[in-house]
Formats: structure tokens, C-alpha cells, sequence
């Protein structure tokens, strides 16, 4: 799904919606407006990694598809598993990770100011969750989400 860092993927949806073996599946990457997002991205970054703003991000998507059994979402890069008024609400987590390594990774490439500013301030982030990825399993009966770290 498109995200917040693919403007130049215009046919790239921006939500996917199926239906396997009769269960409602909404496909998102889950970002919002960006006066919702930046305030929260400078917050998470300016703490280092240790605040994580977006918890809000699963009740947001919830009540914006509130038909599905699943919802399957990205965006923070970070694994969840919940159930919300039955539905899942489920990020796999993501396999890159802004951490010191790969913010130094990216200062090597030779970013504009404004994400050179960023990074200046990620490379030295001291909380960051492991890079991950996730399988759901769905059947006529459950929808079980597994988190796999890598």
C-alpha cells in the first residue's frame, strides 16, 4: 500500500480491501494527515526513540474500518497485535529500522538539510525495535497474526 513516503507512486493504492474465506481484510500502511504526523514524529525523535505517539494510530484505523475482521496496517514500524470490538489490528513491524547504524547509513548518501537535520538527531536514538516481519493465517474460523523477528 502507498505510504507516506511514496508520492511518486500514484497508482499505488492507498488502502486494499479482501476477502479471504469470508473474512474482511483491509490492507493499509496507516499514515495520517500530516499535522497529525510530524508533531508525533518530532516527539518520538526528540525523545530518542523512547516515546511512541502513535499509539492512537489502531483506534484511528479501527473507526475508520470498522466493517473489517482484520486490519493490517504499517507505518510505525512497530509489531501490535490487538483485538478491538473483534476485529484485529495488526502491524508486522518492519523490516528497515531507524537505529544509529542506519541513520548513519543514510547521512553517508548525502540527504537534503531538512533530513540531514533528522538524521543528526536519530543517529543517536537509544530505543528502536528490532526489524520484523509478520504472517496472518486466516480460515473460516480465526485470524491469527504471528509476529516474526528478524
Amino acid at each position: 500500500m502507498r505510504g507516506d513516503h511514496d508520492r511518486d507512486l500514484a497508482t499505488v493504492p492507498l488502502t486494499r480491501d479482501l476477502t479471504i474465506e469470508g473474512r474482511r481484510i483491509v490492507l493499509v500502511h496507516g499514515n495520517r494527515s500530516r499535522w497529525v504526523e510530524e508533531p508525533q514524529t518530532l516527539l518520538w525523535t526528540l525523545s530518542l526513540g523512547y516515546l511512541h505517539p502513535n499509539e492512537s494510530l489502531p483506534r484511528f484505523l479501527h473507526h475508520r474500518f470498522p466493517d473489517a475482521d482484520a486490519i493490517v496496517f504499517g507505518h510505525t514500524h512497530r509489531a501490535h497485535i490487538e483485538t478491538r470490538k473483534g476485529a484485529l489490528l495488526f502491524n508486522p513491524g518492519g523490516v528497515h529500522q531507524w537505529n544509529p547504524q542506519t541513520a548513519n547509513q543514510r547521512l553517508a548518501r548525502g540527504p537534503g538539510w531538512f533530513e540531514w537535520c533528522w538524521l543528526q538527531v536519530a543517529r543517536h536514538m537509544r530505543s528502536y525495535p528490532r526489524p520484523s516481519v509478520g504472517i496472518l493465517e486466516v480460515s473460516r474460523t480465526a485470524i491469527v497474526p504471528t509476529i516474526v523477528d528478524l
